[in-house]
């Protein structure tokens, strides 16, 4: 997206500022049924086989892992999936694959919408919504900075279905400007938020906003025991050790905080040794199949921040395996 102007994005979509200032009667509000947005909720890898094509029964994989883990959701597309490296037919189909094989499961599905295209954004909502997703996700529109364009991008978004909205925050965007939105758009209710320091914003987010909404945790979730003190209600790390991160935070929330505290450790020790964030773990783990590949997406904005951090050293999959074994074999569920 090109430009970063209130007109220029209005444009763009193809609509005025008043067609986007919604009415309550036409926003539906979000559904009281359905599983509980609440807990570890994972970003999901898109894997990619050798030769550069998605891999849908990885992907479906993907879920039934954690399904089986315990993992309370799953989110998919957003930054640790590649998003930007997928075409129209390949969100089409992985939505699919995902809520396929989600059917009958307790983990909750989050679909992700954004795209630079607003047409996109309407076909992914409504096929979501179709297809049985729990809840809707969207990043902001990339390079728009003015919060009255963002505002309207929101609304528009939480227009197109009935389903539960997820905002990713991110840049600039205000505390003051998340208040509004869950002010004026009846199905956002949660935000994964990683503007600013996140840690410091959520006290005055609840505040402003009777506790209704629901603050999200993202950054890698290196800090999620603060996360749960300052009332975090959920977490979105990576996938690969995810039904640990999930007894984390259902020990935690049972009162048994320095249990809670220990396995937590756990992931951060096994940090340590190879990164959480490798694709390779899914692989070790038996998720993913040997060979399974990443597609290079460009650099997400921020990402220089987590630089420098230690991320074990290059490992084998035999020899991740090994380390899971030895360390974490008595909690591995997936």
């Amino acid at each position: 997206m090109e430009t970063s102007g209130r007109r220029g994005f209005l444009r763009m979509m193809g609509v005025g500022v008043a067609s986007l200032a919604l009415s309550n009667g036409a926003l539906r509000a979000a559904p009281g049924a359905g599983k509980q947005l609440r807990g570890v909720f994972p970003i999901g890898f898109t894997p990619f086989t050798p030769d550069n094509k998605v891999d849908y029964d990885d992907l479906a994989a993907q879920v039934r892992f954690c399904n089986r883990g315990g993992v309370h959701g799953l989110v998919w597309p957003q930054f640790a999936s590649s998003w930007t490296t997928l075409s129209d037919t390949e969100r089409m189909d992985g939505m699919e694959a995902i809520l396929s094989a989600g059917k009958g499961g307790k983990t909750a599905l989050v679909i992700g919408v954004q795209s630079p295209d607003p047409e996109a954004v309407t076909r992914y909502a409504k096929r979501a919504e179709k297809l049985g997703a729990d809840a809707l996700i969207s990043l902001p529109p990339a390079g728009v900075t003015d919060e009255k364009a963002l505002l309207a991008y929101y609304q528009h978004v939480g227009s197109l279905t009935g389903l539960p909205l997820f905002a990713q925050s991110g840049g600039t965007m205000s505390v003051d400007l998340l208040v509004e939105m869950f002010k004026t758009i009846p199905t956002l209710r949660y935000v994964k938020d990683e503007a600013g320091n996140p840690l410091e914003r959520i006290a005055e987010l609840r505040q402003r906003t009777g506790g209704e909404l629901k603050l999200f945790a993202g950054l890698g979730v290196v800090t999620m025991i603060t996360e749960m003190e300052r009332g975090f209600s959920g977490h979105c790390p990576y996938t690969t050790l995810a039904d640990v991160y999930a007894q984390a935070f259902d020990l935690w929330h049972s009162g048994q905080k320095r249990e809670a505290f220990d396995m937590f450790g756990r992931i951060q020790a096994f940090n340590s040794i190879a990164p959480v964030s490798s694709l390779d773990i899914m692989m070790a783990r038996g998720v993913f199949k040997p060979g399974t590949t990443a597609r290079p997406a460009p650099p997400v904005p921020g990402s220089e921040a987590n630089a420098g951090r230690p991320r074990g050293r290059p490992l084998s999959i035999a020899e991740i395996r090994q380390e899971l074994d030895a360390y974490l074999k008595p909690w591995l569920r997936g």
